[in-house]
């Protein structure tokens, strides 16, 4: 297992379709991982259920934020659709991380792992914790995709967030 250098995230952005829908390739690629960037934020609006075998699962109803440029959030918590969609091999699955600037604005982000064979345009989840709120731009890098190459090949992610946002 390794995690992917920026230049190995590249060749395989050009090679094997990666990542696509990224706003500036240049840009976006760090020395151990991409940015992903702010699409569309939401509103929760009701309660969510979770159970162990997803039978009874319900993800809360959201209200979209409109917003041209900017958006300003208060303190609480949202959940944003990235522009990129990521395309995962067997043999690599993907972490993210907030960028450090969020973090020194008080706020962060929460994520889950982006399992091998997964494709999709994401979904994650800010938390705003400064009593001040944050201000967002369209488009603003948010997260780091951190890529891992597996040891040995998975089996394909078949979840329910399989193709999401697509």
């Amino acid at each position: 297992m390794a995690v992917l250098s920026g230049e190995e995230i590249r060749k395989l952005i050009l090679e094997e379709g990666l990542i696509r829908d990224y706003i500036d390739l240049e840009m976006q690629i760090q020395p151990n991982g991409f940015d992903c960037t702010l699409r569309n934020v939401y509103r929760l609006r009701g309660c969510g259920r979770v159970d162990f075998d997803n039978s009874r699962r319900k993800l809360p109803e959201l209200e979209e934020i409109k917003f041209r440029e900017w958006v300003y959030l208060p303190k609480g918590v949202y959940r944003v659709k990235l522009n990129e969609i990521v395309k995962l091999g067997r043999d690599i699955m993907a972490i993210a991380r907030p960028r450090s600037t969020l973090v020194r604005c008080g706020v962060n982000v929460l994520t889950a792992v982006w399992d091998a064979g997964y494709e999709g345009r994401s979904e994650v989840s800010i938390a705003v914790h400064n009593d001040y709120g944050i201000w967002l731009s369209r488009n603003a890098r948010i997260v780091q995709l951190v890529f891992i190459r597996l040891s040995s090949l998975a089996r394909e992610y078949e979840g329910l967030y399989m193709g999401e946002n697509i």
